[in-house]
């Protein structure tokens, strides 16, 4: 099979093996939509860089957070809010301080993986 310039096939000539395979492995609709969300989610630079400090530094407070990224609190707290309700962060309450930790593993790993891709190459 060849493809012209614009990435189509020149014939229309199917797989069927391939297409079972595949359908095999297909996603349904409420959780492509849910995915999408969390990359939605993960679609602003202050977002993940703010993942990357959890991530390098397992927890931070607001006010930690604030200063190394350099942007006020209440813009970090929004920022956290977004990362919360996507279950991409958690937080616990100490005294008058809200700590910040990634949710679990499954965010470490996304973050890490996405980096090696984007350095990659």
């Amino acid at each position: 099979m060849s493809a012209n310039e614009d990435g189509l096939c020149e014939i229309h000539h199917l797989h069927p093996e391939r297409v079972r395979h595949a359908l095999r492995h297909a996603i349904d609709d409420e959780t492509s939509l849910r995915l999408a969300e969390i990359f939605k989610v993960l679609g602003d630079s202050t977002r993940i860089k703010l993942l990357a400090l959890l991530e390098a530094e397992q927890e931070m407070c607001v006010c930690d957070i604030a200063e190394a990224l350099h942007m006020g609190q209440s813009a970090i707290s929004h920022q956290l809010r977004v990362l919360r309700n996507a279950r991409l962060v958690k937080f616990r309450k100490e005294g008058k301080e809200a700590w910040y930790s990634l949710d679990d593993d499954h965010v470490v790993r996304l973050m890490s993986q996405g980096l090696e891709h984007v350095l990659h190459g």
